[in-house]
Parts: C-alpha cells; sequence; structure tokens
C-alpha cells in the first residue's frame, strides 16, 4: 500500500493525539461518493476543556512544523468539540459528553475505519517489526 501525503500528515495528527493522551481515537476514512467534504476524519476525546484545548495545540503544532496550516478552527475557546479543519482531513476533539451527543462514528457508519498502524509507511512498520524482535541493547560500563 503506498502512503500518501495526507496519510502521513492524518499520522502525524494521530501521534499529537496520543501525546497529549487523548482518549478513543478513531480515524474514519470516508468514501468518495458519500458526500463527504474530505477525505478522513480522526476523532478522539479529552477528559476536560484543558485537555482538550492541549491536544488541539500540539495538533497544530506539529502539522504546522511540516508546513501545514489549517483551513479553519472552531470551538477552541469552549473546548466542547474542538474541530481542527485541514481540507483533505479533519480533526475532531471532543469532551466525553459533546462526542456521546454527536456520535460521529454512527453519524458516517459507512466510513473505513482504520488504525493508526495502517497510515505507517511499510518501511517504518518493517523497522517496528524488527525493533519488537530484536534482544534488547545493554549498556557500556
Amino acid at each position: 500500500m503506498k502512503i500518501t501525503d495526507t496519510q502521513r500528515q492524518v499520522s502525524e495528527a494521530i501521534a499529537a493525539c496520543q501525546e497529549k493522551k487523548a482518549e478513543e481515537i478513531t480515524i474514519l476514512e470516508l468514501e468518495k461518493g458519500s458526500g463527504a467534504f474530505t477525505d478522513y476524519f480522526v476523532v478522539c476525546s479529552g477528559t476536560n476543556p484543558r485537555q482538550i484545548q492541549a491536544i488541539a495545540d500540539e495538533v497544530e503544532l506539529r502539522l504546522k512544523r511540516t508546513g501545514l496550516y489549517p483551513a479553519h478552527i472552531e470551538g477552541y475557546r469552549q473546548a466542547e468539540w474542538v474541530l481542527l479543519d485541514y481540507v483533505d482531513f479533519v480533526v475532531h476533539v471532543f469532551a466525553e459528553k459533546a462526542r456521546r451527543y454527536y456520535e460521529l462514528e454512527r453519524l458516517w457508519k459507512s466510513a473505513k475505519r482504520l488504525e493508526p498502524a495502517d497510515l505507517k509507511t511499510p518501511a517504518k512498520r518493517a523497522a517496528k517489526k524488527r525493533n519488537t524482535v530484536a534482544a534488547p541493547r545493554r549498556k557500556r560500563a
């Protein structure tokens, strides 16, 4: 499977969510004929407004480092549902209550669910596989 630039960017957004301890990270690959305005949704939850903002900040910071800026951001101040629109993908950071209310995964149930590993390059997957099999290195005295 060839990894696209968009998939690499989505993977970077997921890494940012993971770093800030986002919960229940879901990746939805939207179908081309579904009428969706984007290719991917990254959906995750935070436990409080400060964490929700921290997750959104980390996603924005990491992607800015790659030269990608959001086309639009909504909900940052309220921190119940922060939406970061990168055109080809959208990151949704929810408070638990808002996520249960809107149920994006149910709304877009025809979308294909992906795992973060599905978006890694074959070389990275192979390297990870090698690293998990290799014996741990010892420090020199």
